[in-house]
């Protein structure tokens, strides 16, 4: 039997598989002196300096002054920092009604945020056109050009191959099939990583939010549809078209029936209860207040909308609106459904409930914890997002910030005037 051919261990490879060790530890780290990169990688002192020169040239790290040591003898010891400032990244969400985009530095530090509304786009080229604006304002706002930005990751509510192709199969995934990947790197020269909104927010959530330190993970994106990015050991599940965490299957689930999130349901119950002129409730006057013809903004197209806003459905169950806490018990019965599915499918430690109504959303985890014990044996914590609106963009940068790190070798470097 003929053994498979071994790849020489070039000096040039060897080279570059030090600088990929030494750029992942400072990288993650503060400064460090040539002797603390020595100990966090086993390479020896004269590997360490030379590999850190070229690290150097190439613009990924700086050297700082030698710290002053009047106790120690001989030539003090060489500090080395990651240079953070080495290029940028952008982490994009593109929603069924607003875009938000981020500019971050390479520690993911967040240096600007801009957004548009798309709620009266109409085409594609609206669409690419006022997520455009929304890009060159932030950049414009954090003082970058847009041959310093390394990548962008773009997050889009439908699902997303690994060659970033929309999955077309349902209606409401093929507002999002408009060529917008190659529309933006024409416009602006950079990568465009396109990804599914909900894998986005799960890596978001592991990285910046409530699962850190988690590494069996999930996001429920639960504001107009519901949506799940699923972590396992730490591993984003994909699946072979972009389709893992996808909630198409709630068609079937008995007391769920359709893939509609909280603000939606949360609006359409409310819409309910206004058509009985016999209820009394404090909604009747909250939907009063709002202008005639207006929508709750982000709604996705074919919403019921009731004049009340999912926000202010919460806000009056706060009040103890007796109609508004019924509404609130059914939010809560419907989506401890919704999560007992993920609870019973992937067995996460943690579902995150993520987007828009996060934060509201906590009035219900009492009783959506209270009954997930009804529905499973594995039943999972449940906690809502940090992030707020930025959950996806957040998420777009981590996903940016993973390209860069694994083809920084290969990057060209910007230098600022």
């Amino acid at each position: 039997m003929t053994s498979a051919p071994v790849t020489a261990a070039t000096p040039a490879l060897l080279r570059r598989v030090n600088a990929g060790k030494l750029l992942g530890v400072l990288s993650t780290a503060g400064v460090m002196t040539g002797t603390g990169l020595i100990q966090a990688t086993g390479l020896t002192r004269a590997t360490v300096h030379a590999v850190c020169n070229d690290l150097i040239e190439m613009g990924w790290v700086v050297e700082l002054d030698p710290g002053r040591d009047d106790t120690a003898v001989g030539r003090p010891s060489r500090r080395f920092e990651f240079n953070s400032r080495a290029g940028f990244v952008l982490g994009i969400d593109i929603g069924a009604g607003r875009t938000t985009v981020l500019v971050a530095d390479l520690r993911g530090t967040t240096l600007a945020k801009s957004g548009r509304s798309l709620s009266a786009v109409k085409t594609p080229a609206e669409r690419t056109a006022l997520v455009h604006e929304a890009v060159v304002e932030a950049l414009t706002v954090a003082g970058v050009t847009d041959s310093q930005v390394l990548a962008a990751g773009v997050g889009v509510a439908a699902p997303v191959d690994r060659a970033g192709n929309i999955l077309v199969d349902d209606e409401f995934w093929r507002r999002f099939d408009t060529d917008l990947g190659n529309h933006l790197t024409s416009l602006h020269g950079w990568p465009v990583l396109l990804e599914n909104d909900a894998n986005l927010a799960v890596l978001g959530e592991h990285w910046r939010g409530q699962g850190q330190g988690i590494d069996d993970l999930a996001v429920l994106l639960a504001g107009e549809r519901f949506g799940s990015g699923l972590m396992d050991s730490g591993r984003l599940l994909h699946g072979s078209r972009g389709g893992a965490g996808e909630m198409l299957y709630l068609k079937l689930v008995e007391g769920v029936g359709d893939t509609h999130g909280i603000a939606r349901i949360a609006r359409d119950r409310a819409a309910e209860v206004l058509a009985d002129p016999t209820v009394e409730t404090s909604l009747r006057a909250l939907a009063a207040e709002r202008p005639a013809g207006s929508t709750p903004p982000d709604t996705n197209a074919g919403s019921t909308v009731s004049g009340v806003t999912a926000e202010q459905v919460f806000a009056a169950a706060a009040d103890g609106d007796e109609v508004a806490l019924g509404i609130l018990r059914s939010l809560a019965a419907r989506t401890a459904r919704v999560v007992a599915t993920l609870g019973i499918l992937v067995n996460p430690e943690l579902v995150v409930i993520g987007g828009a109504v996060a934060e509201a959303a906590g009035q219900l985890l009492p009783e959506i914890e209270q009954q997930l014990a009804g529905y499973t044996s594995t039943p999972p914590r449940v906690a809502v997002s940090s992030l707020g609106d930025a959950i996806v963009s957040v998420g777009a940068v981590r996903h940016a910030l993973n390209y860069v790190e694994q083809h920084a070798l290969d990057l060209k470097l910007t230098r600022s005037e």
